[in-house]
């Protein structure tokens, strides 16, 4: 479930709690949460006695750019020269990564402990750990080399369309992407190769804004609808990671915090109920497997 505004949200509080601490080892509870390297040796020696210096986002993707820990912390300029490989992770369905203190129940859903060592305010050394949790076993991690391209490991980055937020997410681009194309402008949306990131939620929430309706075919589309598409895009994007993301059912930021643009949702998971708009009751249809809610009043073929 998690989309580009959940995964932007933990990626923001990672980088607040996780940087420049040294990683003490780990542990894997599901071998196959750790698509790379094939042994949990490997996967685990590589990351002890590395800190992480950022973290960054593509797509859906959360990737930790990692360096040999020294008690100097690295300064942005020195980062290129000390990087030593990369972490990856992929929340998928159900993932959550969660900063806990090291005595702190474990819960059932564990897959990948990750130990790291910080000072506490009193000077104390404290155990603290990056928790991997996930319910559906689908999300994974990658311990990328140094001097490997991080590509050729989490071969799913190179699929990736334009992120949003991006230059390259023109109204321009968008237009061209969609001319002429004989499928539902909801099930383009959905294709990563087209936008990076934006998934079953916002696409939803962002025809509804836009007027379009999810079966409305890409070729259909009028070149104002595709504008007011675009400005919809970006609007409901940047609304959920104000809110802090979007739970419907398990997301969580990595201080175990609900997201709360669940309760402003236009359209999504509301079916039944009356339109915020109009009021006329919003309908559910399944289109490529998805489930997709709209107005019919407010939304047009």
């Amino acid at each position: 479930m998690p989309e580009l505004p959940e995964v932007e949200i933990v990626k923001r509080g990672l980088n607040q709690l996780t940087l420049n601490k040294q990683i003490l080892g780990g542990e894997v509870l599901l071998e196959r949460t750790v698509a790379h390297p094939v042994s949990i040796v490997d996967f685990l020696g590589g990351l002890e006695g590395k800190a992480i210096a950022q973290w960054h986002r593509r797509g859906k993707y959360l990737l930790a750019q990692l360096y040999k820990w020294d008690r100097e912390t690295p300064k942005l300029s020195e980062i290129r020269q000390k990087q030593d490989g990369w972490l990856g992770v992929h929340l998928r369905m159900t993932g959550q990564l969660l900063w806990v203190n090291s005595e702190e129940r474990l819960h059932k859903h564990t897959r990948v402990r990750l130990f790291f060592r910080h000072q506490s305010t009193e000077g104390k050394k404290n155990s603290t750990e990056l928790r991997f949790v996930d319910q559906r076993t689908f999300g994974q991690m990658w311990r990328v080399p140094a001097a490997t391209e991080i590509s050729q490991i989490i071969t799913g980055l190179k699929k990736l369309g334009p992120e949003p937020f991006s230059t390259e997410f023109s109204l321009e681009y968008l237009s061209k992407k969609l001319h002429k194309r004989h499928r539902p402008i909801k099930t383009a949306l959905l294709d990563q190769t087209t936008i990076a990131g934006l998934g079953n939620i916002y696409a939803d929430e962002a025809l509804f804004l836009s007027g379009i309706r999810p079966t409305t075919l890409c070729k259909d589309l009028t070149e104002n609808q595709v504008e007011q598409l675009h400005i919809a895009i970006l609007k409901v994007l940047a609304t959920s990671i104000d809110a802090g993301g979007t739970t419907f059912s398990n997301f969580l930021n990595v201080k175990g915090v609900n997201g709360n643009y669940g309760g402003v949702a236009w359209v999504y998971n509301r079916d039944g109920q009356p339109c915020r708009i109009c009021d006329t009751s919003l309908e559910k249809i399944k289109l490529g497997g998805r489930s997709t809610h709209f107005c019919p009043q407010c939304q047009q073929e």
